[in-house]
């Protein structure tokens, strides 16, 4: 017999020999790895819904009527490190917005429709990063022909504090979770390796190595993992599938997307982790296990 099979039967006649056991650390490992591919998931949608949103913030710059050469300020500003894209709204282009966003204010609208003049061109800048809208509004006011110069300011913070913290708050999850998962293997190997400390006396006793004796409740524990990350991965790709039409209509002004891109890597990630989770778990039990260690 090879090592190879010694160590699998081992590890499926230890598991066998507690099944409930197992099935609970595995359950556990599923509820856990589940809930951290959630939050990988989770993590993703808002990161990428708050990306959206900052493509969408501008700073607009309101031009004095004496600006002649637009094209050159608009060039001008377009080079600036910090600055991805300037759109020119002209002043037809800036009247006719205004109607629409007016329009059902009969008393603003009567105003621009009697004397439109008094609205400005203006030029939009979209920041090539979310917090680079500060340094750009400063730049601006100094820049001459700007007449005013409106950003979102404090949306605009909380936009970054929103998409920098869910990003924290997604990995912490993450990793507070498998830890969790590690423990719960680690739990399960102890109590496998107490229910066969007489055996391992014997073993020992006959002159087994520690290779001999650890290995299986290794793998047994890698075994434990991978089944657990295998369910967490099937069932959180079957819940977001079946769920996905429902829950975007009750949500509609976010884009509850993920790619498939991510989903492969992060389900691949998901069931690699649960591997990893159980060979730590099932090494930190073995380590301080007594039966092992003498």
């Amino acid at each position: 017999m090879s090592r190879f099979q010694y160590v699998f039967g081992e590890a499926l006649r230890n598991m066998g020999r507690n099944a409930l056991v197992v099935l609970g650390a595995v359950l556990a490992v599923f509820v856990s790895l589940f809930l951290v591919f959630g939050t990988l998931m989770f993590g993703q949608i808002a990161s990428s819904n708050a990306d959206q949103w900052s493509d969408d913030v501008r700073v607009e710059a309101f031009l004095n009527d004496e600006v002649r050469n637009v094209e050159s300020l608009q060039s001008e500003i377009s080079d600036w490190a910090d600055v991805a894209e300037v759109d020119y709204i002209s002043k037809p282009e800036a009247v006719e917005n205004a109607k629409e966003i007016f329009k059902d204010n009969e008393a603003v609208l009567g105003l621009i429709e009697e004397d439109p003049s008094f609205i400005p061109a203006s030029l939009r800048i979209r920041p090539v990063d979310l917090q680079d809208y500060d340094r750009i509004a400063s730049q601006l006011e100094a820049t001459p022909g700007v007449l005013q110069v409106v950003s979102a300011g404090d949306a605009v913070n909380q936009l970054i504090s929103l998409r920098d913290g869910l990003q924290v708050f997604s990995w912490a999850l993450a990793i507070a979770l498998g830890a969790a998962a590690v423990a719960l293997i680690a739990n399960t190997i102890h109590m496998a390796v107490y229910a066969r400390r007489e055996e391992i006396e014997i073993m020992k006793l006959v002159g087994a190595s520690n290779w001999y004796v650890r290995v299986p409740f290794l793998f047994e524990g890698m075994l434990e993992g991978l089944i657990g990350g295998l369910l967490a991965v099937g069932v959180g790709l079957g819940a977001y599938r079946l769920g996905f039409d429902q829950i975007q209509g009750l949500v509609p002004l976010i884009d509850l997307t993920v790619t498939a891109d991510f989903l492969t890597q992060r389900s691949i990630l998901i069931v690699l982790f649960g591997v990893a989770v159980g060979a730590v778990g099932s090494a930190i039990s073995l380590t301080v296990h007594r039966y092992i260690r003498t």
